[in-house]
């Protein structure tokens, strides 16, 4: 394939919106449902999203967590008790009134039609999210500050009407965590946020590869009902942003609601202090637009359903045989004796009868870290070739098969290092340091523009004012230790841009998904 013709069209820079739809397709990711605004995942999607699944929960679990489950269906009688919340979410929410259907002849066409009856005495909403349902069980659950902390997670689906879907990062239905937990007081509680909200910008960075910028939403971009909201944002290649997770320090607005009570050491009853917390199948999304490329999906290693593919080289009927026995001996070492942090490394023989050409660029184009070649020629010589999706999918390099299973696990790391290095380098380069109002005016006349850091001290109105006219928010206001390009830090402690009032804050501005 030669430099100027890819495996992905239209190319990045052609049509970022539709390559990245390409990318999916042509990785055999997921499609659209018969469901409007749902996707079907297909296996090599799922299997990325039960890896972000399992890395996760061994996190949460050795942080203290426990995994639940709650019902899918919310009485709408509990969103009502929590106004604010509710009305954040009202737009979006898909509500069950009928709890059966009767089929019916229609006398014109002689069609039998299904139409809803018996009405709820209360109508169900699908869940948007879950802290209403979560808080009524806390209520039980809760009796005394022996009961607390209280620190759950659950794995599940959520509706939210999206009325302009994309696969992974905008359908109606989706999949995520939702962590809830109650605490004693205050402090305890916002120290919780805060580690998730750590533990979240670890994870980006440490098994997807993504460098984000953790931070504080400003009040207009808090979470319905929240007191807090902190929020790890990431940088994808057209220079928007994605909000890719976030974790809510709520107060005692969803304990009042909901009257979790416990009886506190001084034996008075007190209101819990609550947390919320979450990522979904967004973050697939996320890395996709932060990784792939013109051949298409680029996969960070820890997240790879595949770390390792092996081809067999076939060109003769006689030697087939031994070359993919010698392709599965070698998977067999590669899972039985080979780790990557702690795990057996992930290895598939594709033994399909394809051609050779045509497999590799099936690989490319699924993202497998390292494939790996072997011909009859390779069994005599111990060798095998290998090529890294890191690199330009024509290099080659060629190893005895005893330095590369020596190797493996390192060439991995480099995987995931070149791919966080190159995120980084591309985020700081398209962060710009601002400080007046008429470069921010001009700035956002612009085309692939990132995004600028400002000093702020405006009002929630003045903010709202100037998203509106730009279509663009705050992302986020930067934690003090959030790993911003020194030029960004120059910034700490000037006049606001807009009001020049004295600031101590940097607002990172953005356009998003």
């Amino acid at each position: 394939m030669s430099a100027e013709k890819t495996a992905i069209t239209p190319t990045r820079q052609q049509d970022f919106p539709e390559w990245y739809q390409q990318v999916i397709k042509a990785a055999d990711m997921a499609e659209n449902s018969e469901t409007r605004g749902c996707m079907v995942i297909k296996p090599w999607g799922y299997g990325i999203w039960e890896l972000i699944q399992q890395q996760l929960d061994r996190r949460f679990k050795a942080t203290g967590h426990q995994n639940a489950y709650f019902p899918l269906l919310i009485p709408l009688s509990y969103l009502e008790k929590e106004a604010e919340h509710a009305e954040g979410f009202a737009t979006e929410c898909a509500v069950v009134t009928h709890h059966r259907l009767e089929a019916v002849k229609d006398e014109l066409t002689g069609k039998t039609k299904m139409i809803p009856s018996g009405e709820l005495a209360e109508p169900y909403v699908i869940r948007p999210t879950s802290e209403t349902i979560i808080g009524a069980a806390f209520a039980r659950w809760v009796q005394s500050y022996r009961d607390l902390p209280l620190l759950i997670n659950q794995w599940a689906n959520v509706m939210r009407w999206e009325m302009r879907p994309r696969l992974f990062l905008r359908t109606a239905e989706f999949l995520w965590q939702e962590g809830h937990t109650a605490h004693e007081t205050k402090a305890e509680a916002i120290g919780e946020s805060r580690m998730i909200h750590r533990l979240y910008e670890e994870f980006l960075r440490d098994h997807l590869a993504i460098p984000v910028v953790p931070g504080e939403k400003t009040e207009n971009e808090r979470f319905p009902g929240a007191d807090m909201t902190f929020t790890v944002e990431a940088m994808v290649q057209d220079g928007k942003a994605i909000q890719a997770g976030t974790s809510h320090y709520l107060g005692q607005n969803f304990s009042k609601a909901q009257e979790i009570t416990f009886t506190s050491r001084e034996g008075a009853q007190e209101f819990a202090h609550t947390t919320s917390w979450g990522v979904s199948t967004r973050l697939i999304g996320t890395l996709i637009m932060a990784h792939s490329d013109d051949d298409g999906l680029v996969l960070p290693p820890r997240v790879a359903t595949q770390q390792v593919v092996i081809i067999p080289v076939t060109p003769k009927d006689d030697t087939k045989d031994a070359v993919i026995a010698a392709c599965h001996a070698l998977a067999e070492t590669l899972r039985t004796q080979k780790t990557y942090y702690g795990d057996p490394i992930r290895v598939h023989v594709d033994a399909r009868d394809l051609q050779g050409g045509q497999k590799k660029w099936e690989w490319v184009k699924k993202g497998a870290p390292i494939r790996i070649e072997i011909g009859p020629r390779d069994i005599e010589s111990r060798k095998v070739c290998m090529q890294r999706r890191d690199q330009p999918p024509t290099e080659k390099q060629f190893m005895d098969k005893e330095e590369f299973l020596q190797l493996v696990s390192n060439i991995l790391q480099e995987i995931h290092d070149n791919l966080l290095n190159k995120a980084t380098a591309f985020r700081d380069a398209n962060i710009i340091a601002c400080n007046g109002i008429d470069a921010f005016h001009s700035h956002w006349a612009g085309e692939n523009i990132g995004w600028l850091a400002t000093p702020w001290a405006g009002t929630a109105e003045e903010e709202d004012r100037l998203s509106k006219q730009h279509k663009i928010t705050i992302r986020c206001l930067p934690v003090e230790d959030a790993g911003l390009p020194e030029a960004m830090l120059s910034l700490i402690g000037e006049p606001c841009f807009l009001t020049g009032k004295t600031s101590d804050s940097i607002a990172l501005w953005g356009r998003s998904y």
